[in-house]
């Protein structure tokens, strides 16, 4: 009966101290990103881009800059998938017709892989950064 009443007591605490964490937080149990760069919360917005912050080209980390210059002289490029197509499957890009977007890899020092970094690039010329692999976007302002 006393263990039951420690776990008990402890299970309680437990709970207690989540429900404060979650409401201190937010709720949101993901932690901060991985890189500095992918939590870019500039407040200003532009039309028709669905409310996402809008980052400066001069704001970006250099090697998005590198990956933004390599997409506007058409590469070359160092992965396979670059300028492949991108569904937007998560919806936090503006709704356009499937082949609209497409990716670009943002190279990570050292990432053993892609990493999560990347830029997608609208046919109109709308640009996008996400540096937590598809989970937040900031238009890029060039």
């Amino acid at each position: 009966m006393k263990y039951r009443r420690a776990v008990l007591s402890l299970l309680v605490a437990v709970v207690t101290a989540l429900v404060v964490w979650s409401a201190q937080t937010g709720g949101d149990a993901q932690g901060p990103p991985a890189d500095p760069s992918a939590g870019i919360s500039a407040p200003a917005r532009t039309p028709g881009d669905s409310g996402l912050p809008r980052v400066a080209v001069a704001d970006l980390p250099a090697q998005a800059q590198d990956t933004l210059r390599a997409i506007d002289a058409g590469g070359p490029f160092r992965h396979q998938q670059d300028g492949s197509a991108f569904g937007n499957f998560e919806g936090h890009l503006p709704s356009r017709p499937r082949g609209y977007y497409t990716e670009y890899t943002v190279e990570t020092p050292g990432s053993p892989d892609r990493g999560a970094r990347r830029i997608v690039a609208g046919q109109d010329g709308d640009f996008y950064y996400t540096g937590d692999h598809y989970s937040s976007f900031a238009r890029i302002i060039r």
